[in-house]
């Protein structure tokens, strides 16, 4: 029986403001035990040209992840936004808000979605800026970041917009990708996996950093032990980069080696935590159990 996936991808996102991400990075691996490369290396990626290579170069059979959140928190308060009109009802509702609300922002951005005053007042911004419904603390989690927690990580709301290790930006402007790429790739588990071609799953790159033997809170890769991690989830030595490493680019090579790796533990595509009603509108971070 041949192999459901033939290549495996991570892609290393960035919601910061501007024409191209030093943040993005994409890396590429086929099944087997070949070690993962750079998709274009040293280029640096616009979000378009993410979704492009996504919808027109990516190999088809891909498992493809990404490190955003494709949702918001929904099941600890019934609602993505409560007191708001318009709250969505699940996750493609709500990627379909943020791209209405985002049209004439450039780039892929949301900004004018982080503005909003019924939005904003669920948002914590910089300048001291806290919408009255942001909750306070660390800010609301959905529940499979609770199963994160659960598992050793320290995960963000994605309500935070405020900090070096926040994910609020790249998970709203993920959702303009989202949103742009559903019609043509399955996303899990929004969607179930049709068991051919390409599927998106959302990804935490410490995850990989785990699995490949690193602590608990010290998931950052070196360049100088990036073989040594990959080989723990039986991968070959990558190629030395001509171009400048950074925890982008080893987050990448290194999850895109785990996803292949891990992705045939059928425990992953059941978590025991995961209703229908959480598939629906908060979705599910790959590798969570």
């Amino acid at each position: 029986m041949s192999p459901r996936f033939s290549h495996f991808a991570a892609i290393d996102w960035s919601g910061a403001v501007g024409p191209r991400q030093k943040g993005i990075a994409v890396a590429l691996c086929p099944a087997g035990s070949s070690a993962p490369a750079l998709v274009r290396p040293g280029h640096v990626w616009s979000r378009q040209e993410v979704l492009d290579w996504m919808l027109r170069d990516m190999p088809n059979g891909t498992l493809v992840g990404l490190d955003l959140g494709p949702s918001l928190p929904f099941l600890d308060r019934g609602a993505f936004f409560p007191q708001w009109a318009e709250s969505p009802a699940d996750a493609r509702s709500l990627w379909a808000l943020v791209e209405r609300l985002c049209a004439d922002d450039p780039h892929l951005a949301a900004s004018s979605f982080v503005d909003h005053p019924q939005a904003s007042r669920h948002f914590r911004r910089h300048g001291g800026r806290e919408g009255d419904l942001f909750g306070g603390g660390r800010g609301r989690l959905r529940v499979t970041e609770l199963a994160q927690q659960a598992q050793g990580l320290n995960p963000y709301s994605n309500l935070n917009l405020v900090g070096a290790a926040q994910v609020g930006k790249s998970s709203l402007t993920g959702m303009r990708l989202l949103h742009r790429a559903q019609h043509r790739l399955p996303i899990w588990p929004f969607d179930a996996d049709p068991g051919h071609g390409s599927l998106i799953v959302e990804i935490y790159t410490s995850l990989a950093a785990l699995a490949a033997g690193k602590r608990k809170g010290q998931t950052k890769i070196a360049a100088d032990e990036l073989d040594d991690r990959l080989a723990r989830l039986g991968s070959a030595p990558h190629t030395p980069l001509a171009s400048a490493y950074s925890d982008h680019v080893t987050d990448a090579l290194l999850t895109a080696a785990w996803l292949r790796y891990a992705h045939g533990a059928p425990a992953l595509w059941e978590p025991a935590g995961m209703s229908d009603d959480i598939a629906r509108t908060e979705g599910w971070t790959f590798g969570v159990v």
